[in-house]
């Protein structure tokens, strides 16, 4: 009688990414999110699995959450309480200088430069770098955002790989910084490409430099020095990198709604678009069109792949993956619109000569993403939570933990109550 075949084993457990993408203080969201996930996670017994995102991938102020969970990447509750406690008391004048004094300086600057910029052409003193200044970011970073503990989650096994988006301006490409312990060789595409390297301070500070409100960042790459911007800019595949990195499957948590229906009809005859609409709209379409276009790619590939004989796949690089999307089911510019108020008097009073108003839904956009203030974050945090628990089923099958057949206590947290720090 021949012997019994050895039994199968297991299948391999997935390789899972988180890719978080930008929008400033809209990125408050994401905590949300990733509290809701760390409360499921323990309700599934799955606390002792490890890292559930040993891949990590941001794109702005997406970046510096994935960073800062890239450095905890040893213990993802006590990372999630940190970013919690930043966020839930975060104030605008901890990320960019808001006193009075900074902001008109920089408005002044800017008005001169506009009205008799053919008289000041050659003098460079005067010319402004950005309409706010960020310096008070970089402390943050240093004092909140370990980086120097991410060579040693990778060495560990806690961490696979992590990336941060930026856009030269110099060469006019968009370029994906990462650290992997993994033999991941760079890649490059028409007009974006991947350098390795170890990500610093100021890979975060380019990566979140908002075009037009923040200044570029200076950062040496491949042997020369260049000015970079936003990794929202140009950036038109935000997946790609956690593909590159080895992920099988990837959360992705967006910072607007996702195929965000229009507005209700506007008048006959609407106002002239202020200055705040105009800009409001020109940050949307730079950090959240890109990604909706990058996830339709992505399943209609899927969608390809399956009507592929598995045999046949073999002989190609493609590979299903399997994605979630949570993104906000609620209008941020509208929320942000109800904050406002809570900005400081100086960079209200900035904002207000560009037509952003209190309780104005068609001028929040701007203010969206500069409402670095508690209230606003908090609210965001609580949009993501509920929202997060809305998909407990399919966030549980993606993971694979089981579903609580009871109702888990974070569902019956109320909405108008502000998410607390957790303890």
């Amino acid at each position: 009688m021949p012997p019994a075949p050895p039994p199968s084993a297991p299948p391999p457990t997935p390789t899972t990414a988180l890719v978080l993408t930008g929008g400033g203080a809209r990125a408050a969201y994401q905590v949300g999110v990733l509290r809701a996930i760390r409360v499921l996670r323990r309700e599934a017994g799955a606390v002792q699995s490890g890292n559930p995102f040993p891949i990590l991938c941001g794109t702005s102020a997406g970046a510096i959450n994935a960073s800062a969970l890239a450095a905890g990447s040893d213990h993802f509750d006590s990372a999630v309480r940190r970013l919690t406690r930043v966020w839930s008391h975060i104030h605008a004048e901890r990320v960019y200088r808001a006193d009075g004094w900074s902001a008109v300086r920089a408005g002044t600057r800017w008005v001169s430069l506009l009205s008799l910029g053919w008289a000041l052409t050659q003098w460079r003193q005067v010319r402004p770098r950005s309409l706010l200044d960020n310096a008070p970011l970089g402390q943050l970073l240093r004092t909140h955002v370990p980086l120097e503990r991410i060579p040693q989650m990778l060495a560990a096994g806690h961490l696979r790989g992590l990336s941060v988006a930026a856009s030269s301006y110099a060469r006019g490409e968009h370029v994906t910084f990462y650290q992997s312990n993994a033999a991941a060789a760079p890649w490059s595409r028409a007009q974006r490409r991947a350098v390795p390297t170890q990500i610093s301070v100021e890979h975060l500070l380019a990566s979140s430099a908002i075009p037009f409100i923040f200044p570029a960042q200076q950062i040496d790459a491949e042997g020369r020095s260049g000015w970079y911007g936003d990794g929202s800019m140009r950036q038109v595949a935000p997946i790609s990198p956690a593909i590159h990195l080895g992920a099988d499957r990837i959360l992705v948590i967006g910072a607007g709604r996702a195929n965000e229906p229009p507005d209700a009809a506007p008048p006959s005859a609407p106002a002239y678009p202020s200055l705040a609409q105009v800009a409001g709209h020109s940050l949307s379409s730079i950090f959240l069109d890109t990604l909706s276009a990058d996830i339709e790619r992505t399943q209609r590939i899927n969608h390809t792949l399956s009507l592929i004989p598995p045999a046949a796949r073999t002989h190609s690089s493609l590979r299903p993956i399997e994605l979630l999307v949570i993104s906000p089911s609620e209008r941020l510019d509208s929320l942000a619109a109800q904050y406002v108020a809570d900005l400081p008097p100086s960079v209200r009073a900035l904002l207000g000569v560009l037509g952003v108003q209190p309780g104005d839904a068609r001028s929040g956009a701007l203010a969206s993403y500069l409402l670095f203030e508690p209230g606003y974050t908090r609210a965001l945090m609580q949009l993501g939570w509920e929202d997060t628990f809305r998909q407990q089923a399919e966030v549980c099958q993606f993971f694979g933990w089981p579903d609580p057949a009871r109702p888990t206590r974070a569902t019956l947290a109320p909405r108008a109550t502000p998410c607390a720090p957790s303890p």
